[in-house]
């Protein structure tokens, strides 16, 4: 496996793509990052994600600029212009009781059955804990701290059989909710993500690493999943 930092001169970019890239549009990301594997046809080989360029490398970079994460089987290859990567492989040394700092976007959902139709359906596990307050209430605190309860316990739901525990509450935030267009679709594909940091503990070795490298959650071909570690 490789870990990746790609960097996008942005000068290289059609008017739309630009505007989607800027504006940290998954999908115009996910359609870009597939350039890193000419040649390839297989499944998404990639698992990736977006910030803003922090300007803290010694590069002279501009703050601000989109940067991505990319964790993949294959090593990507850079293209003149328009992407830079900067790669190494990736293989963790893990062990029982270490203890690591993480971040993760990902998108909770359930699996909820409707009473209506019988049939199961995926819901956000933060709008469903928001849909328990009345109207006027949904921007209160106690609110805010039920949804951001409901996203932690989505996470701790998943961290046994990945292989972790989580130490302490991690921070919850960057909730958003989007809607993306595509061509082959009648309507727009939904789903949310949030932002995850915070402590964890190596379980189980075998489980952790496989999450790592498969991603947690779902909607990984939109920029969650990825789970950064590094060492305390």
């Amino acid at each position: 496996m490789h870990l990746s930092r790609v960097r996008v001169d942005l000068n290289g970019l059609a008017r739309g793509d630009l505007f989607a890239i800027m504006n940290g549009e998954p999908y115009g990301a996910h359609q870009l990052l597939w350039r890193l594997f000419p040649g390839y046809s297989g499944p998404r080989p990639f698992l990736f994600r977006q910030e803003l360029e922090e300007g803290s490398d010694g590069r002279q970079v501009p703050k601000g600029l989109p940067l991505f994460y990319v964790l993949s089987e294959r090593e990507p290859v850079g293209v003149a212009g328009l992407l830079e990567v900067e790669s190494k492989p990736f293989a963790p040394q893990l062990r029982i009781g270490d203890i690591l700092s993480f971040r993760l976007r990902a998108n909770p959902t359930l699996a909820r059955r409707s009473a209506e139709t019988k049939r199961s359906h995926r819901s956000d596990v933060l709008m469903h804990a928001k849909s328990a307050f009345a109207i006027g209430e949904r921007t209160s605190a106690a609110c805010v701290e039920a949804m951001d309860e409901a996203a932690r316990q989505w996470l701790v739901g998943r961290s046994d059989k990945a292989g972790f525990r989580l130490h302490g509450n991690p921070v919850i935030g960057g909730y958003r909710q989007h809607a993306l267009d595509k061509a082959s679709r009648r309507s727009p594909i939904q789903f949310s993500s949030v932002d995850y940091e915070g402590l964890l503990e190596v379980t189980d070795v075998d489980a952790f690493t496989a999450r790592l490298l498969e991603g947690l959650g779902r909607a990984k071909a939109f920029g969650c999943g990825l789970m950064l570690i590094r060492r305390t």
